[in-house]
Order: C-alpha cells, then structure tokens, then sequence
C-alpha cells in the first residue's frame, strides 16, 4: 500500500507556505525536491566525512572512497546493469551524452553517417549531436510525433538506414510526458547492428529501469530529478561500447602513467572521470536511489498513474485549455495553453500567487515547440509526493486563470 502522507512526510520542503499558501510543488520535471535521508546525507557527509577520493590512505580519505564508489553498485543495481564497472559517474544528463558524442561518437562517425532522433528530444540529446553535424558532417534524421505526442517505435527504426551509426531517443518526453517503446527500438536497432543510447533523465524517475532487458548500450540519468542532489549522474554504458571509447576528459584518476612524452590511461570506468568529482552529490545520490527502491519503484509508478488519470480528467473537462500531447502511454507529466492572450508565463506567475509551481516556457525542447506550434506552454509535472488533492488545486487555479483573462 503506497501512503503518499508518510511519503510526504520525508520531504521537508513541502510543509512551508508560498506566498501564504500551503506549497504545491508540480515542478518535478525540471528538478525533484529532496527527503531528508538525502538533505542528512549530505550534510554528514561535509560535517564528518569529507576527504577527496582515491588519492590519500588516511582514515577521511578512505571512508569517503568507501562510500563514493559503493554508489556505483547502488546505480547499477537501480538500472540493473550487468555489472557496476559499465557505471560510469557524470554530473548528470548532460554531461553523460556529451560523453558519449566526444569519447564515442566523434572518432568514429564520417560525413555523411547519420545519427536518427526524435522531434521531441530535449536539448542534451540534440546539441551534442549538433556539435558533430556542424564539425564533422554528421547528418541528423528526425522522427515526428503523431498528434496526440506518440513516437511510433517503427518509425524510428525505419528511420534507421545504411549510414545510420547511432539512435539517441528519449524514454520519456519531458514536455508531454510520452513514454517511448524503447526496448523495441534497441532489438531492431541492434539487429541491424546499430547501437542506441537512451536519454532516461524522466524514464528513470517515474517507471522501473532494466537497462539488460532494455537492450541498449548507453543509458542516461540525471541525480537532481531521481530526488537527489545537482551535479550528481551516472551513464550506463556497455562493456563492448565502453572498449570503443577514447577518454573524454584528461586529469588526475584517469591516467595510470604520465611522463613528458607519453600517458598511460586508467581502466573503465575510470578512464572516463578525470578530475576530483562531486563527491558529496553522489553519495547523495546514492541515498536518494535506496530510497527510491527502498519504497519501489513499482508503487511509485502506480500512484503517479493515479495522479496522470485524474490530472487528464480534470483538465479534460476545461473546454478553454489545450493539452499539448496526450499520448495513451504518457506519464504524469502536462504542457498546455490557455485559448486566448494568456502567456504561458502569464499564467505561471499567477500560479505562483497561489503557491502552485509549474514550469513555463520551451522546456529545452525547441523542435517539439515548433512542431507542436506553439511559442511556450505551462507545464505541470507530478511526483511521488503529489496528491489527488493537488490535482485539484492546480484546476481550481487555472479556471481562475481562465476567469481573469476573460
């Protein structure tokens, strides 16, 4: 039985007042509040804890390399993965697929190779590869969504052609919240011998991942939307990937030897953290994934499908209110536009004044804005806190919206 009340409870954010409301935090799609196991964590961590990693043999030093590489099983056991060597630590989303477009992809692709993508790929799964179209003669193919947001899983792999040397997809869409057959496309993909990476910066928060039964070779998380701290992440990248791999960035940790006319580089997944990373964010964010398999991700699933189907009927009935993407598959997650002048941020503002948080804007996600042809949207995005209650708040307040714009 999933009690959202004691969920709640675990998030001491969400008893504070804004603007003299109680909060209604629907932000979650840009960045998840945080439990206090993680807030205690962290503060232990730098009060009691702290000593860089790998580098030093006294008492700190070794506590805080315990606890820090412990997280690297802790991410794989969450993904399950293989093995925690194919865990490679970011400072999240972003960085991981940069990883993968300047380690992986740039010494391998020729002009004229093509990378295939969604229309509805956030901006960390788009510029990167963007960065090798403009340099290397990369050529991207888009995928379009249908016009209730769904990513037909054929489609893509129809996309995928001769020259085609890489397929970058989102599991879940953080504008419409469409949930993508990823694993289809990896058994197609990988038939055909072309590798996938999957963007799991919202897949990962909302639904159970098994990146072994997903079948693909790269797979993306993101700490600060899995309910743990920013600058925290980790890539999942299989072994035959990751021995393909040149290293991305050169520092300290990554290197074996280094002499004046030669360097020697550490083992994977070594090989590819160069420098002192985010020590306390990760083990952050290794709470934050205990905590999250400690309550299941299956039962968090289930309850935010309860939010999902009362938030679709409730707006369904707002006649004025233009839900963009409302896909079968799609999570708890709703960009909309108000008929009329109301700007998206117009209408955020307004929210705010009744302690509502959303998100307005193009959510880093242009080529969806432009194909869905709007300007900006609002977006209310639900967790594992967010109530049925909170559902209806957020409608009350946008008929008041609707009221006030005439």
């Amino acid at each position: 039985m999933y009690d959202v009340n004691a969920v709640r409870a675990d998030f001491p954010i969400l008893s504070r007042q804004v603007n003299n409301r109680p909060l209604v935090y629907l932000d979650n799609g840009a960045s998840a509040q945080k439990p206090k196991v993680v807030i205690d964590a962290i503060t232990t961590a730098y009060s009691h804890e702290y000593a860089n990693v790998h580098r030093g043999l006294h008492t700190l030093s070794n506590l805080a390399t315990e606890k820090y590489e412990a997280v690297r099983g802790i991410v794989a056991r969450f993904l399950n993965a293989p093995s925690e060597d194919e865990i490679v630590f970011t400072s999240g989303t972003t960085e991981g697929i940069n990883l993968i477009s300047y380690a992986w992809a740039a010494p391998r692709l020729q002009p004229g190779d093509e990378i295939v993508l969604s229309v509805m790929e956030h901006h960390a799964n788009i510029v990167p590869w963007h960065f090798l179209r403009e340099r290397q003669g990369v050529v991207l193919k888009w995928v379009e969504v249908d016009a209730k947001g769904d990513l037909d899983p054929q489609a893509v792999i129809d996309a995928i052609g001769p020259r085609t040397k890489l397929v970058a997809i989102t599991q879940m869409s953080n504008v419409t919240g469409t949930v993508v057959d990823v694993a289809r496309i990896c058994a197609a993909a990988r038939e055909k011998g072309v590798p996938v990476l999957v963007d799991g910066s919202q897949g990962a928060v909302h639904m159970p991942v098994d990146v072994s039964a997903m079948g693909c070779d790269f797979y993306a998380i993101t700490g600060h939307k899995l309910y743990g701290p920013s600058g925290s992440g980790a890539m999942f990248i299989a072994k035959e990937r990751m021995a393909e791999m040149r290293p991305f960035l050169g520092g300290g940790d990554m290197i074996r030897e280094v002499g004046r006319d030669f360097v020697s580089y550490n083992d994977a997944p070594m090989k590819f953290e160069a420098g002192t990373p985010g020590i306390v964010q990760q083990i952050g964010m290794g709470v934050a994934l205990n905590y999250l398999m400690g309550i299941g991700m299956d039962k968090i699933a289930a309850h935010e499908q309860s939010l999902r189907d009362h938030a679709r009927a409730k707006l369904a009935g707002l006649n004025w209110l233009t839900v963009q993407g409302n896909s079968d598959t799609k999570g708890a997650i709703f960009s909309f536009t108000l008929q009329g002048a109301a700007h998206a941020h117009d209408i955020s503002t307004i929210l705010d004044k009744r302690g509502i948080a959303v998100r307005a804007g193009t959510h880093c996600a242009m080529p969806l804005m432009e194909h869905m042809g709007v300007g900006a949207t609002c977006r209310a995005s639900f967790g594992m806190y967010n109530t049925l209650e909170e559902v209806d708040k957020l409608v009350d307040a946008l008929e008041f919206c609707h009221e006030l714009f005439g």
